[in-house]
């Protein structure tokens, strides 16, 4: 499955803080609908994801009945990114 959208980043304060990129719900839900196929375990799905020109591995985080992505910090500093900027981001989602 390979999807794209449109979202601010946030903060969520863990152990540490990290960036995310909530997936909208209309994508959440086509997420949903194929997580257990997708799910490794924990809810959590492997995305090979995209924003701007560079290209990385991570898995989404299901949080309140969506999934956030995370926005590793090699990828915010190659593209810039800090909390509050809207991306783009192009995800690919393999069933098992």
């Amino acid at each position: 499955m390979d999807l794209r959208f449109r979202a601010p980043t946030i903060e969520w304060r863990g152990p540490a803080p990290f960036v995310f990129a909530r997936v909208p719900e209309e994508e959440a839900d086509a997420i949903v609908a194929i997580s257990s196929s997708a799910s490794y375990g924990w809810g959590c799905i492997a995305v090979e994801a995209r924003i701007g020109d560079t290209d990385f591995t991570t898995s989404l985080f299901p949080r309140e009945g969506g999934y956030l992505v995370p926005v590793k910090v090699a990828v915010q500093r190659a593209e810039g990114v800090e909390v509050g900027d809207e991306v783009e981001v192009a995800l690919h989602i393999a069933e098992r």
